[in-house]
């Protein structure tokens, strides 16, 4: 008689060293839907291959999703570019096969808002594209409204999908 192996899952704030593996689970993730770099998507951040200095930023944090010591996904917030002093954005929320149906997703975008409540944000915002239907009916479910029209400055042109919610 065998015994499973207990699966370890732990959410925890990025560290430097997790720079590699969180841009290895959303170029994954990515590729899995078409959002590729020529169109604008989140694999054509120049940041990419750095999250963990760019969500060292005041007002900012990344968490990512460990199972059984291998990061398999995350999340983060940040003030959004080009707008005004109140607005967070809800960035860069990629998960492998593995985490999804879960509700991981749903657990760590609610931390992101209490964390934009924390830091005096009053609204969040996101943008994502038509084929992340799942995300979309995530983001509905959790009070995100669609906006007619892009906010702040994300460079992400393709992101045709706009939303808010006040926190």
């Amino acid at each position: 008689m065998t015994t499973a192996t207990p699966v370890r899952l732990q959410v925890r704030l990025i560290r430097e060293e997790d720079n590699a593996a969180i841009a290895s689970v959303i170029r994954q993730v990515s590729a899995e839907f078409g959002l590729t770099a020529d169109k604008g998507y989140t694999v054509s951040d120049p940041n990419l291959d750095c999250l963990y200095q760019l969500y060292s930023q005041p007002r900012s944090a990344y968490w990512v999703i460990e199972l059984n010591d291998v990061i398999a996904g995350g999340g983060g917030v940040a003030p959004l570019a080009g707008a005004e002093e109140g607005v967070c954005e809800l960035q860069k929320m990629y998960f492998l096969p593995v985490l999804r149906g879960q509700g991981l997703a749903k657990q760590l975008a609610i931390q992101a808002m209490e964390f934009g409540r924390e830091q005096n944000f009053s609204q969040c915002y996101l943008e994502t594209t038509a084929s992340l239907t799942q995300a979309i009916a995530l983001y509905e479910r959790l009070g995100f409204e669609h906006i007619a029209s892009a906010m702040g400055n994300t460079g992400h042109v393709d992101c045709e999908v706009t939303m808010l919610k006040a926190l």
